[in-house]
């Protein structure tokens, strides 16, 4: 029985899942390139559909806000995927029968019913994505319009908003993304996940590496925050990262509106929250933009996290668990457990899947008992507290095969054992409950020590002295409008827009940083970039010409075949001071009444 059905929630989670992966299509294939899509969604997106699928079978739902970033809508709905996926599926169950006549001819029983169970898991991999004609999007929009999780987007590309060079970028982003999951969602999102979760407040900004062309580098000017962009986009809520909101400036509420008016000042909601600076509620962004359409951040719980993200401490470290890094070649299977920490490859035990799936309800049960420490001093509160965890979404399947299962018996332990929290989505708490207040919050992320450093360091400031130039051209030549006058200037224009989207990805540096694939995302870096310079080139042949030659016309078809991404993408979006507009002058946010 679920809490509901007795009582009032004492306090809420949501759990945020970000499913992205860079551009790969037409990208390589092994070991980097459309392999990661088809392991991403083989292991994580399929497996994601059938707990929900079984979730629903019983009346429960997970209620999780569910990121489908732009460019993975984009990749998930490619005809080359969906052409990819089966047979990639098929190769593996055809090793998982191969090797389960080895290890049958081996005299190694357990491990040949272990590869009869990869056997099972690839063969309904296979038989799920038949049934949905190949649109992984559409299993998703089932249960997003059935009320049991909520879809929101991200950055276009996933491109890391505080270091991008013009706030035609940031924007442009944001409107590209929005744009596109309406394409794909066929609504407008309401929530966003923020790529990296990165935040910069407004003020003033410099370059802070010189142009790898040699041109000036342009003079510091008063940027927009992040929150201004995502407001005029209409995007509601995002997710800071702790150190954000434990650090922030309390600012005072100048005004909380209902139906447009001011209702109340801060007084009354600082009486309710004194002095604390909660990580259970949601804040309004402050900042120099339309408050009337204020911004709402969720901050990230950081005790329930490291249970979950943490390969040593945590639940994805336990030894029953399958291990992600021994594998059996050429297929890939794994056949061994976690064992323990720091067990040597060699030394790694069999993996029973029953006893690990035994463990999940144990960890399931664990991580609900810390959910409930966490808010249960607020329990009394007027307004309800949210824990907030949000995660990438490839970690449960993908590097925790165990993880789809985990979240399954998180919520069937919520609902079959009522302790006074609910699952709820973002967008669903904000329409019942007020913000605890407006703050102001410095710059930052969640990677390594709360900043940008994992984007701009010494092994990869090299990047953006490409990615600034490119933006300032691409601006100019937006902005100065001659693509629109021909059918031939617009194709050329918005190519020329797709690689700059496709260069901003963050996703280059965090590789480069991380050295997960560095060599992979210094190429592909360089590959968009040498793209950009060359339709460069071909829009100043037309510029000069109003045509092109046989040579420039037969690149450009062959870039747009490649990255032939956002086929609606719009210029506009690139021009100077451009930025969208909210639909209705007489729009307002819903605030709930703090009553």
């Amino acid at each position: 029985m679920s809490t509901s059905a007795t009582q009032k929630p004492a306090g809420f989670l949501t759990f945020t899942l970000h499913a992205h992966l860079p551009y790969v299509v037409n990208h390589g294939t092994w070991p980097h390139g459309m392999e990661w899509l088809h392991e991403a969604a083989a292991e994580t997106y399929l497996p994601l559909l059938r707990v929900l699928s079984k979730l629903e079978q019983d009346g429960i739902g997970l209620r999780c806000n569910l990121n489908l970033s732009p460019i993975l809508l984009e990749q998930l709905s490619h005809p080359v995927f969906i052409a990819e996926f089966p047979k990639y599926v098929t190769r593996k169950i055809v090793s998982a029968r191969e090797d389960e006549a080895f290890f049958t001819q081996s005299g190694e029983a357990h491990y040949a019913e272990t590869a009869r169970f990869w056997l099972k898991f690839f063969e309904q991999a296979l038989a799920d994505f038949e049934a949905l004609g190949g649109s992984i999007i559409e299993g998703f929009k089932h249960f997003h319009q059935a009320g049991l999780i909520e879809i929101i987007t991200c950055g276009a590309t996933h491109g890391y908003l505080p270091l991008l060079g013009t706030d035609e970028s940031v924007r442009a982003q944001v409107r590209t993304a929005v744009e596109t999951h309406i394409k794909h969602i066929g609504e407008h999102p309401k929530g966003i996940w923020v790529p990296e979760c990165g935040y910069r407040p407004a003020g003033f900004w410099s370059y802070p590496v010189p142009n790898a062309d040699g041109s000036p580098t342009p003079p510091g000017f008063d940027r927009i925050g992040v929150e201004q962009a995502l407001s005029e986009s209409t995007l509601n809520y995002f997710f800071v990262d702790t150190h954000l909101v434990e650090d922030s400036q309390r600012i005072p509420s100048p005004y909380l509106l209902l139906n447009g008016e001011v209702v109340e000042d801060a007084e009354r909601l600082e009486q309710r929250h004194p002095d604390d600076r909660s990580l259970y509620h949601p804040y309004f962004v402050d900042g120099p933009y339309d408050k009337r359409y204020a911004a709402t951040i969720f901050p990230r719980d950081p005790r329930t996290g490291i249970q979950v993200w943490s390969g040593d401490n945590g639940y994805p470290g336990d030894g029953n668990y399958v291990d992600f890094h021994k594998k059996r070649w050429p297929g890939g299977h794994r056949y061994w457990r976690v064992t323990g920490a720091r067990v040597d490859m060699g030394d790694k035990a069999p993996y029973y899947p029953q006893e690990a799936a035994e463990r999940v309800k144990g960890h399931a049960s664990h991580f609900v008992h810390l959910v409930h420490q966490a808010l249960k001093s607020s329990f009394d509160d007027d307004v309800p507290p949210i824990l907030c965890s949000p995660f990438d979404a490839e970690l449960f399947g993908h590097w925790w095969f165990e993880g789809p299962l985990w979240l399954e018996a998180v919520a069937r332990t919520l609902h079959d054992y009522p302790c006074g929290v609910e699952l709820i989505s973002c967008s669903n708490y904000l329409a019942q409950y007020p913000r605890a207040g407006f703050i102001a919050m410095h710059e930052g992320s969640w990677g390594a020590e709360g900043t940008n450093q994992v984007w701009m360091n010494p092994e990869t400031s090299w990047t953006y002295t490409h990615i600034y130039p490119a933006e300032l051209y691409t601006r100019d030549v937006c902005t100065a409008g001659r693509w629109r006058e021909s059918e031939l200037g617009t194709r050329i224009v918005k190519q020329l827009c797709r690689e700059l989207l496709l260069l901003e990805s963050s996703d280059w540096q965090f590789l480069i940083t991380t050295g997960a694939a560095r060599d992979y995302a210094e190429l592909r870096f360089l590959t968009h970039n040498d793209q950009f310079l060359e339709l460069k080139g071909v829009w100043q042949a037309y510029e000069k010409d109003g045509e092109l030659n046989e040579h420039q016309s037969g690149r450009l078809q062959a870039i747009e075949l490649r990255d032939g991404i956002f086929a609606d993408i719009n210029p506009e979006f690139w021009a100077a001071g451009a930025r969208a507009t909210r639909a209705g002058a007489g729009e307002s946010m819903a605030v709930a009444s703090p009553s």
